[in-house]
């Protein structure tokens, strides 16, 4: 009789990767160090995925899915203040919190993986134009597209930063400080 295999192999091989990924480099997990530490075998890794760039790519398009999720769930949220100030702390301090899978993207695309590129991109756009919608709905203060891309560079220039461990950068007191600015921004074009 067959050994009984657990119906979420594929979240398992997922959980595996991103845990393997948290503390190692790309270059360092292999497709054996995923299937060991997800007590399965190389053939049944195979199955699901044929590179280490599609399963990186699916345990950050798992964290993306999750992310826009509940960007949408935080922004409806009729009982929470999500004023454009408390908007771009939300989107900030959510990109940066993963900041290990991003670096990982960024790695393999600077590095010629084309395909990881595009998809990066596809990503970037897909967030921008949604982060985009969100913030025209609550000002008209600035563009919200440029906006949109303003945070999204602070986030990536945040994480950055802090993967080189700049002790001269102090992410809470820039958070704090971009709040500040903000919202007196939006006050000087409120009608009197």
């Amino acid at each position: 009789m067959a050994a009984q295999r657990p119906e979420n192999i594929n979240e398992i091989i997922l959980d595996t990767a991103e845990e393997l990924l948290k503390v190692n480099s790309f270059s360092e997990v292999t497709l054996a160090k995923i299937a060991e530490k997800a007590n399965i075998s190389k053939g049944t890794l195979y199955y699901y995925y044929k590179s280490k760039n599609e399963i990186l790519f699916a345990v950050t398009d798992r964290y993306l899915s999750r992310q826009w999720d509940e960007l949408i769930q935080w922004t409806e949220n009729k009982e929470k203040d999500t004023s454009s100030h408390r908007l771009v702390n939300y989107v900030i301090e959510r990109n940066i919190a993963y900041a290990g899978l991003r670096l990982h993207l960024f790695d393999a695309a600077l590095l010629g993986d084309e395909e990881i590129r595009a998809k990066l991109i596809h990503r970037y756009d897909e967030f921008q134009k949604l982060i985009s919608a969100k913030i025209a709905e609550r000002t008209d203060v600035v563009s919200a597209d440029y906006f949109t891309w303003l945070i999204l560079m602070v986030s990536d220039g945040i994480i950055i930063q802090n993967s080189l461990k700049n002790e001269s950068f102090d992410t809470r007191k820039f958070l704090e400080n971009s709040t500040e600015y903000i919202k007196k921004i939006e006050n000087m074009h409120k009608p009197q």
